[in-house]
C-alpha cells in the first residue's frame, strides 16, 4: 500500500550507495539548463522549461474523503474498509483497445504464474493484455543494465532511482519515449488519474529535457522512520529520548545483554538526520559538500559512541540477520527503517503477540531543539515507455498507468489491491481476509511500479497503525525544508558519478571502530582531488545558470 521523512540527503544518509529498503538512493539524471537537455546532456532542465513540460494538476472526483486529512504534507489516512457501494469509479470502461504490452518490474518475493484469475481480471478491466517480466528485486540493477544494453527492451521498464547508475541514466534518454506530447499541460486531462498525481511527483520525472517517467509518488519527507517498541516502553514507564545525549544515556540504561536486550540497531541514518545537512549548501557564498561539514563528522562520532557503549545489537556489528525480526522478538527496542515495514511487522504480530505495538518517535536536533529535515524529491521510482512503440501503443501504456494510478476508495484500486472477492479475499466481520489463492496470485506491486496515485495510508484491519503513522507524519513533516537542488532530476557528469562510492563502507568502519575520523578526513581530501572539487564547480554552474535565467 503506498505510503512513503527523508533521509539525510536526497540520495541516502552519508553515502551515495542506494538503500532499497528505504526507497532512497541512486545518482539521478537531469537535463541541461542550457535548453539542450533533450540530447541527454548533464545538468538539469531549467525552471521555466520545466513549467511548460509538467502536466496540469486536477484532483480526482472519484476519491473518497480520508478519515485523517493531510496536514503539513502528510499522507491522508483511511481507517475503515469502504463498502463496495461507496467506492468511486475512475475508469468507467476498458480503454486499452486490446493492446498487448510487456513490462519489466522488480519484486521482492515470488511472482505468480501467468494466466491466473488476477492477471486476467486486470487485463479485462484495463483493456490491455500484459506480459509481465518480473525480476528479483535483489539483483534488479544488474538485470536492468543488461536489458537496456540489449536490443530486447520491454515496452515498459520500471527504474528506481537507486538503479540510476553507470550507463542507465544515458539509456533513459536514448531508449524511452517523450511523454510530453501526451501528458504535458492539459493533455493529461484525458487521463484523470494521472492528472490527480501531485505536481511534486512529476518534476523529478523529467529526464533528458523531456517528461519520460511515469511516477510512483512519495512523500518527500517519508523515506525513513525511527521505530520503538511502544508496548514495552509503556509497560516500563519509558518515554522516547529527545536529545543526542539522552539517547545514549537511555540506551545504556535499558541494555541488558544477559537478558538478550539491546537498545538499538545501527542508528547511522538517524544520526545523519539529527546532525544533517543537504548534499550541497551555500556557506559564505561557497558551495560546501556534506562530506566537508563538521556535522557529518559529529553524526558519525555520535553513532560510534553507541557501538562503543555496547548498546547496539551484536548482529548489527556484522550487519547480519534481520533487524525487524530482532525488533519484534524484543531483543532490540529501537531501530530506523522504511515506513513500509510498519504495517507488515504489526500485522504479523497480531496472533502471536496481540499486545505488540510499534510506533515512531519524533526527530530532534542534537540539543533537543526542532529538527531540520530536508525534503527529497516527490518521486523516486518511475516506469518508462519504449520509444519505438507506435502512438496507439503508447496511449495503451498510458491507459495502463492511468488505471494503476486510481486513488484509494475506487473500484479500480480495490481490484488492483485485493483481486476478486470470493476468489482472492473474503469479508469477515466487515474486513478483508486474503485467501490462499489471493496470497499466491495478487501482486499489486507490479501495477504500483507502473504508476501510483498520491501516497496514502490505508490499513482498515489495523486502524491504530494508520492513526500512529499519520500522527507521526503530521508532527514531523512541518519541519521540512527545501534544499538548493531539490524538485528536479540532475544528471551528474558520468566521469564523476562514482567518486563517493567508498564512503558508505568507510562510515560503517568508523562507526564500528575499525577506522578513525582521521581516515574519514583523509578520504574527503582524496574525494576532492578525485573530482569532488570538479563536482562542486558543476553544481555551481547550475546555480549560476539558474540565476542568469531569473
Amino acid at each position: 500500500m503506498p505510503n512513503s521523512l527523508s533521509g539525510p540527503s536526497r540520495r541516502s544518509f552519508l553515502a551515495s550507495a542506494a538503500v532499497a529498503t528505504a526507497a532512497v538512493g541512486g545518482v539521478p539524471l537531469l537535463s541541461a539548463c542550457s535548453g539542450e537537455g533533450s540530447r541527454g546532456q548533464e545538468g538539469r532542465v531549467a525552471e521555466d522549461e520545466l513549467q511548460s513540460i509538467l502536466p496540469t494538476y486536477r484532483a480526482s472526483d472519484a476519491a473518497v474523503e480520508p478519515d485523517i486529512p493531510s496536514e503539513n504534507g502528510s499522507s491522508p489516512g483511511y481507517t475503515r474498509w469502504i463498502p463496495d457501494g461507496e467506492l468511486g469509479v475512475s475508469v468507467p470502461e476498458p480503454r486499452g483497445g486490446g493492446a498487448e504490452l510487456t513490462a519489466m518490474t522488480p519484486l521482492w518475493g515470488t511472482p505468480p504464474r501467468p494466466g491466473n484469475p488476477f492477471w486476467t481480471a486486470m487485463d479485462e478491466a484495463i483493456g490491455v493484455r500484459m506480459n509481465w517480466r518480473i525480476q528479483d528485486g535483489a539483483s534488479y540493477g544488474e538485470k536492468l543494465a543488461a536489458t537496456l544494453a540489449s536490443s530486447d527492451i520491454p515496452d515498459l521498464v520500471c527504474i528506481p532511482d537507486w538503479n540510476l547508475t553507470g550507463q542507465i541514466p544515458q539509456a533513459v534518454s536514448s531508449r524511452f519515449a517523450d511523454l510530453g506530447p501526451f501528458l504535458s499541460g492539459d493533455k493529461v486531462l484525458d487521463y484523470a488519474n494521472l492528472a490527480a498525481i501531485p505536481t511534486e511527483a512529476w518534476g523529478p520525472s523529467v529526464f533528458g529535457g523531456a517528461l519520460r517517467g511515469l511516477p510512483q509518488p512519495a512523500n518527500p519527507l517519508g523515506a525513513v522512520a525511527p521505530f520503538y517498541r511502544q508496548d514495552i516502553f509503556d509497560a516500563n514507564g519509558w518515554t522516547p529520548p529527545t536529545t543526542a545525549r539522552e539517547f545514549l544515556d537511555f540506551a545504556k540504561d535499558i541494555t541488558s545483554p544477559g537478558n538478550r536486550v539491546w537498545a538499538c540497531e545501527d542508528m547511522k541514518w538517524f544520526g545523519g538526520i539529527m546532525y544533517g545537512s543537504p548534499d550541497w549548501e551555500l556557506v559564505d557564498g561557497r558551495l560546501v559538500s556534506r562530506y566537508e561539514t563538521d556535522l557529518y563528522l559529529e553524526a558519525l562520532e555520535w553513532n560510534r559512541s553507541l557501538f562503543e557503549a555496547g548498546v547496539v545489537h551484536p548482529d548489527a556489528i556484522g550487519a547480519t540477520g534481520d533487524p525487524g525480526v530482532r525488533f519484534t522478538a524484543g531483543e532490540v527496542m529501537m531501530y530506523i527503517g522504511g515506513p513500509g515495514g510498519w504495517y507488515p511487522l504489526a500485522v504479523e504480530q497480531q496472533k502471536s503477540n496481540p499486545d505488540f505495538r510499534m510506533n515512531a518517535f519524533d526527530f530532534f536536533a542534537p540539543d533537543g531543539g526542532d529538527p531540520v529535515l530536508y525534503r527529497d524529491n516527490g518521486s523516486r521510482i518511475w516506469t518508462f515507455v519504449n520509444k519505438n512503440l507506435s502512438e496507439d501503443r503508447i496511449r495503451a501504456a498510458l491507459e495502463l498507468a492511468n488505471f494503476a494510478a486510481a486513488p484509494y476508495g475506487t473500484v479500480e484500486q480495490r481490484l488492483k489491491q485485493w483481486g476478486i472477492e470470493g476468489t482472492h479475499y473474503t469479508l469477515e466481520d466487515g474486513l478483508p481476509v486474503r485467501t490462499e489463492q489471493g496470497n499466491a496470485q495478487v501482486v499489486p506491486e507490479s501495477y504500483t511500479f507502473i504508476c501510483s496515485p498520491q501516497a496514502y495510508i490505508a490499513f482498515p484491519d489495523l486502524p491504530q497503525v494508520v492513526e500512529d503513522m499519520a500522527a507521526w507524519q503530521q508532527r514531523n513533516f512541518g519541519f521540512g525544508r527545501d534544499w538548493l537542488f531539490g524538485g528536479r532530476q540532475i544528471q551528474e557528469p558520468a566521469r564523476l558519478s562514482g567518486i563517493s562510492d567508498g564512503f558508505s563502507d568507510l562510515e560503517d568502519d568508523v562507526s564500528r571502530g575499525r577506522a578513525s575520523i582521521r581516515d574519514l578526513r583523509n578520504a574527503v581530501d582524496e574525494w576532492r582531488r578525485n573530482g569532488g572539487d570538479e563536482l562542486r564547480d558543476f553544481y555551481q554552474r547550475l546555480l549560476d545558470e539558474e540565476d542568469g535565467a531569473a
